[in-house]
């Protein structure tokens, strides 16, 4: 009876096992400046824990070191180690596990650094590996391009004029390479329309993708803020689409700009107001 009772637990275990391995979630990872940015975002991960998807959190306590967990991760150099443990990953490894990377915001040095393909601090070389592998890494688009610590310090929250027009041109810059930017706000929303595209996720509270527009005649009024390729596949799959008109700040994905032009569909930027 007891032998019994035992290959009886036995199998149990080895059945709770194979299920948990079945029902294996998919991850993504948020990267933010220090350990209290992330509490502004805890709706994100409840609506990301809500639909499926677990996330880890790194934490920068440097431009070149960062923790993930218990581990430091430091980024490798000339005559330097690359982690401060035999455990700990290097930048370029960070990316493996996760179905993509999430940056609520970049500062201008990062920005211009994975813009140049340049290593050296956490952030560009994640974004770096993070594309390499095909992978989706969203930044926040209404962000400041000054990081928290430098906010802190110099007592202002804006850029000014030129490095604001520099920074502007790194983010088209980033695009061009597959970096996605949206609204904070919704940067949760576009990780799971991300993950699981053919999901109701899409149509339930998401305003990622949703904008006010116009038809006529195959012409659309786009007045969102980002153009996916997943949206110009929706449209152009239900509708008859023929030119689309946006406004100056609306940001357009790479690959939608590919379709669009391999449709023949025509690009028309609103005059600003």
């Amino acid at each position: 009876m007891e032998i019994k009772q035992m290959v009886e637990s036995i199998v149990r275990e080895l059945i709770d096992s194979l299920e948990k391995q079945a029902a294996k979630r998919p991850k993504v990872l948020y990267i933010f400046y220090d350990s209290t940015a992330h509490e502004a975002f805890t709706d994100h991960f409840i609506w990301l824990n809500n639909h499926q998807v677990n996330h880890d959190i790194l934490f920068l306590d440097g431009e070149a070191s960062s923790w993930l967990g218990k581990h430091q991760i430091e980024c490798g150099g000339r005559g330097k180690t690359i982690a401060s443990d035999e455990f700990a990953p290097s930048p370029l490894e960070v990316p493996l596990e996760y179905e993509g990377i999430v940056i609520p915001e970049i500062d201008l040095d990062n920005a211009a650094r994975a813009t140049l393909g340049m290593k050296g601090t956490i952030i560009s070389e994640i974004i770096f590996s993070t594309l390499v592998q095909n992978k989706f890494v969203l930044i926040g688009d209404d962000i400041s391009g000054l990081k928290r610590a430098d906010r802190r310090t110099l007592k202002t929250i804006t850029l000014p004029k030129s490095y604001a027009n520099l920074f502007d041109y790194y983010k088209m810059e980033l695009q061009m390479y597959g970096v996605e930017f949206g609204p904070l706000k919704q940067l949760a929303e576009m990780v799971v329309n991300k993950i699981r595209p053919d999901s109701e996720v899409a149509e339930v509270g998401s305003t990622v993708e949703k904008a006010d527009h116009t038809e006529d005649n195959g012409h659309i009024v786009y007045e969102g803020r980002l153009i996916s390729a997943d949206w110009v596949a929706r449209e152009s799959k239900n509708k008859s689409l023929r030119s689309l008109r946006v406004g100056k700040r609306t940001l357009i994905s790479s690959l939608a700009q590919d379709m669009l032009k391999e449709k023949g569909i025509t690009i028309e930027y609103a005059a600003e107001r």
